[in-house]
């Protein structure tokens, strides 16, 4: 019997400084990122009586069954998503406000008005050759500040592209190292501290990858994921111990589009999701910019082709360019602003062209469609506020929910250290009594 008490408090022991040596390990990765409390499960080691030992007491002590990982399947889920989410949000918000920038802070709509002021004061005295010059530098600034925004825009759009392709490779990278958890995992033992080490680096992975895209998640018994991203439909990444490949595509007009393994995929939500919205937005707004750019040289030309220059010949184009980075002013004087009509004789004052071209500018009215531009932009940027506000609470609620969870707790891992470290002495204790027995038993031998 001394013996069975030897063994069992030896297994008492081991299994105690096990349980000090987990809660050792939860406090000193108590600030980790990722890492997930872990904890024991002792049971007992059964031992049944052998022949002629039918009704003996057959006790054999406990020992470590497994290193459980105080995860929850489901609150990581919410996390992946929420994230992506907020990760949408972001990126997009940043682009739009990008935008938003580029627009006023080019002065293009103040440069409009100010050139269809110089053309009403040019009407007061259109041969007046100081107005004219005005006319002339006026053009000059406008098509500068139109230059100017879509210079931005581009800015903007090659910010967002190529942080979205440093994203595909991270998320490239990550596929990787999934597939060589999964595989990692398969020899991993059941219950192992190992195990529970890659599970953590397994679920830090999905994590960081669910800030780029939509990630689903399939999980078998030994640990390994299944991953696919994108939506509509997903499209299959790590499969066991093989990753796929993340692509990206530019198109003509900037917008960017992603696949994976050839095959066409939609980010959902992440980074990606929210470069490629803020693309998309990009290339509208760069569209109505030249839009506005190309109306005002038609404009402008087109009645300088219907009037007579200052010395009587006809009118020739103010400005060249059909989008708004492209606008140039070719007219490199003010005596060939064409005021008067056609067929007019020089220096004629009749300025009938240019009421008419001052009325063509009014009808087609740039500076409102402009300031309809920066309403629109600045009315997404104040929604995307409040859409950013709403998915950063819903995404730091769930990060507390999982923390508290799954988190490690100081105070109760100080209340485990006595707990354990008691057990341990006790079974040091019972140690130390099989010893005593077995000494009284050798004196009573001699």
């Amino acid at each position: 019997m001394a013996s069975d008490l030897l063994s069992i408090a030896a297994s008492g022991a081991r299994a105690a400084r096990g349980a000090l040596d987990v809660t050792a390990q939860n406090i000193a990765n108590a600030s980790s990122d990722g890492y997930v409390r872990r904890s024991l499960r002792i049971e007992e080691v059964a031992a049944s009586g052998g022949a002629g030992q039918i009704g003996d007491i057959s006790l054999s002590g406990a020992r470590i069954a497994e290193i459980r990982r105080n995860a929850d399947s489901f609150l990581q889920g919410e996390v992946r998503r929420t994230s992506g989410d907020l990760q949408r949000a972001d990126v997009e918000l940043k682009g739009l406000r990008n935008m938003e920038s580029a627009l006023e802070q080019s002065g293009v709509f103040n440069s409009i008005v100010e050139f269809e002021a110089v053309l009403q004061q040019l009407s007061s005295d259109p041969v007046d050759p100081s107005r004219r010059a005005a006319v002339v530098a006026e053009a000059e600034t406008l098509a500068n500040k139109f230059n100017i925004t879509a210079s931005g825009f581009e800015a903007v759009g090659e910010g967002l592209r190529f942080d979205a392709e440093a994203q595909v490779s991270g998320a490239n990278v990550i596929g990787s190292e999934l597939a060589r958890v999964n595989l990692r995992l398969t020899r991993a033992g059941s219950g192992s501290s190992d195990r529970a080490a890659l599970l953590d680096q397994r679920d830090q992975l999905l994590e960081r990858l669910a800030g780029f895209t939509t990630v689903g998640t399939q999980f078998a018994a030994d640990g390994t994921v299944a991953v696919s991203l994108g939506t509509n439909p997903p499209r299959s990444f790590v499969q066991g111990g093989t990753a796929g490949t993340l692509a990206s595509a530019t198109a003509a007009d900037g917008t960017l589009s992603f696949s994976v393994d050839g095959q066409a995929m939609a980010p959902g939500s992440g980074s990606l999701a929210g470069a490629a919205l803020a693309l998309t937005e990009l290339a509208s707004v760069r569209t109505r910019l030249d839009t506005i750019a190309a109306g005002i040289a038609d404009t402008v030309n087109n009645a300088q082709a219907a009037g007579s220059a200052l010395d009587g010949s006809q009118g020739q184009p103010i400005f060249t360019g059909t989008t708004a980075g492209t606008l140039k002013v070719v007219m490199t004087s003010g005596q060939g602003l064409a005021t008067a009509p056609a067929g007019a004789v020089a220096g004629s004052r009749d300025d009938a062209n240019l009421s008419a071209l001052r009325q063509s500018l009014a009808t087609l009215d740039p500076a409102q469609q402009l300031n309809g531009v920066l309403f629109d932009v600045s009315s997404k940027v104040a929604g995307r506020n409040v859409t950013q506000s709403a998915l950063q609470t819903i995404a730091s609620s769930a990060r507390i929910s999982l923390e508290q969870q799954s988190g490690v707790d100081l105070d109760t891992e100080a209340a485990n250290l006595i707990r354990f470290q008691q057990a341990f002495q006790a079974s040091g204790r019972a140690m130390q009594t099989a010893s005593d027995i077995f000494d009284t038993l050798l004196g009573i031998g001699r």
